[in-house]
């Protein structure tokens, strides 16, 4: 994509802003019983493979595009679920047949194609975390509700009727007053070695897939699944994983941002190409509780005789929510809460989206940007060798700390500026 397309895209895109009042062709529509919503995925690997897939066996909608770079992953998608492939992203936005898209890039560029998908007129699904940065996450908020679009976060336990059971049931008393939750995220995730730069894969666009970050050379592990692990793509595993933790505890405790973090953390283990933790402890402060995120990449799942999970801590007793469901313990026995089936958040967007009803959706984008934060935070304090942070939620800014508000935003590429500004 030259730099004259890049800007006529921009140009298109900002006009769409300035005639947001007029309402866009396929947008606030009430979609019948039987209509089916035309779907895109845009980014196919692990994560995007799977959107793709089931999309494309859902009875209420209609998987009719994917993009992504790399030619290999797009063609075989599209060649599985019988939709047309595209390199550019931008193409699926042009087309207004299609009324929503789901987005499973890395993270670098999850809040910039959403943005440029509801300047766009479509609906979006978004994979955690939904921001790269806390100004991208307010200007996605921002954006979706000035649209009126469905804008869900693929935070998934908010579509689990057993983890909504489990919040239920405290709400009501179950474990006595809830003070405390813990968010822990313990599993071994392999060291990745140092490689040298080389040559892109033969027929990857590498420069539409740095986008907006800096250019590097292209090395192998800075690529497919490994980009998690670099600042100027991903957010660690707090922001990869420990992020379903986190909203599940602040679901529970009710909470959205905190007054004060105290952060610390770094590599215990790694000696490699990685530049995010392998260790963090935050304690979260809120007006009378506390939410304690701990991670761990080298230990292994059930060292505490759960995998990654949540633990609700209560004057009575406590409350598990994990992978294998929700229990409670009281007095030493403890049980378990059965929810009774549902959806999930995905089946919970197509609906919205055929409703044309976001104030319905899940897992919303207010609470996936409020998850994120946390997690911003939580990088940032190891960024910055451990610290105490204070934050303003009024604002989305650190109060009398400049090293941290550094890492609110980031430069973006020419050619590669966000949709919209807000």
């Amino acid at each position: 994509m030259s730099d004259l397309s890049r800007r006529k895209f921009l140009k298109r895109t900002a006009a769409g802003i300035a005639a947001s009042s007029v309402l866009v062709s396929g947008v606030g529509k009430v979609r019948g019983a039987n209509e089916r919503v035309r779907m895109a995925t845009i980014g196919v690997g692990s994560q995007g493979s799977g959107h793709a897939g089931g999309w494309a066996g859902m009875n209420e909608c209609e998987l009719v595009a994917v993009a992504d770079v790399d030619p290999n992953r797009r063609n075989k998608v599209a060649k599985e679920t019988n939709s047309k492939a595209y390199e550019d992203y931008r193409r699926i936005l042009d087309d207004k047949s299609i009324d929503a898209v789901s987005i499973a890039t890395p993270d670098h560029w999850h809040t910039p194609v959403a943005l440029a998908a509801v300047v766009a007129g479509k609906h979006v699904y978004v994979e955690k975390p939904c921001c790269h940065n806390i100004k991208e996450g307010h200007l996605l908020v921002k954006a979706a509700k000035q649209f009126g679009l469905c804008v869900q976060h693929g935070t998934q336990y908010r579509g689990e009727d057993d983890a909504a059971a489990g919040i239920q049931f405290m709400r009501e008393g179950g474990i006595g007053e809830v003070y405390m939750a813990k968010a822990i995220n313990h599993q071994r995730r392999g060291k990745i070695g140092k490689k040298p730069v080389t040559a892109p894969p033969p027929g990857v666009n590498y420069d539409l897939w740095l986008g907006p970050a800096p250019v590097h050379g292209f090395t192998e592990n800075r690529w497919h699944y490994k980009w998690h692990w670099f600042w100027d793509y991903g957010t660690g595993d707090m922001g990869n994983d420990g992020i379903h933790q986190v909203d599940v505890a602040r679901w529970g405790l009710g909470v959205d941002f905190p007054k004060v973090a105290c952060v610390s953390g770094g590599q215990l283990w790694y000696d490699d190409d990685h530049q995010t933790p392998d260790t963090q402890m935050c304690v979260f402060e809120y007006e009378g509780k506390q939410l304690i995120f701990e991670m761990r990449l080298w230990t292994p799942y059930k060292l505490e005789g759960h995998d990654n999970g949540n633990i609700f801590y209560g004057t009575k007793g406590r409350l598990e929510i994990g992978r294998r469901g929700c229990h409670y313990t009281i007095d030493g026995k403890t049980e378990k809460l059965e929810g009774g089936g549902g959806k999930g958040i995905r089946g919970n967007f197509i609906q919205c989206v055929k409703d044309n009803s976001p104030s319905k959706l899940n897992a919303p984008i207010e609470e996936g940007f409020a998850s994120a934060v946390l997690c911003h935070i939580g990088n940032i304090g190891v960024r910055l060798g451990g610290a105490r942070l204070v934050y303003n939620a009024r604002r989305h800014v650190f109060i009398d700390n400049d090293e941290a508000n550094k890492y609110l935003s980031r430069d973006y590429r020419r050619g590669y500026e966000l949709a919209y500004t807000g």
